[in-house]
């Protein structure tokens, strides 16, 4: 089978037809029973087509699935290494962290490297509203599932 786009010369309008094979087609407009759809004239011509190639490659899941893991992974590597030099630089404080930042913050006698830990979005919005300058990161366990 064999799909052609179709112009009629009366109208201007095209349409897709289907056909057993090109020859199919010059036999049946030998015969002058194409016709268009929309105006009924047998003045109907092919149209110059591209044919129409899948590209399994770029259209299989599974390439796009391992190419959002790769990106995936890439970023869970960068992550791993903020989360390295972090442990390494900071003090981890569980889940006292709004407190503990609090506490250095109103403090000005404690000398404290920076901290880290875990606390919820309404305390850090409180910590902002005060002042206290925090970030929030993604954090990837260590364990590789």
């Amino acid at each position: 089978m064999i799909k052609y786009r179709l112009i009629c010369k009366s109208c201007k309008k095209s349409f897709d037809s289907w056909f057993s094979s090109s020859k199919q087609f010059e036999k049946l407009k030998k015969m002058k029973l194409l016709n268009c759809n929309y105006c009924n004239s047998l003045r109907v011509t092919k149209s110059l087509m591209a044919p129409n190639v899948l590209n399994n490659i770029k259209n299989d899941f599974h390439y796009k699935k391992s190419i959002n893991d790769k990106k995936f992974n890439f970023f869970k590597r960068e992550i791993k290494k903020y989360q390295k030099f972090i442990k390494k630089n900071l003090r981890y404080v569980g889940e006292n962290f709004a407190y503990e930042a609090r506490t250095i913050h109103y403090n000005s006698k404690k000398k404290s490297k920076g901290i880290y830990g875990k606390t919820t979005k309404e305390e850090i919005k409180e910590l902002r509203d005060e002042g206290i300058e925090t970030y929030t990161i993604p954090w990837v366990e260590d364990k590789d599932n």
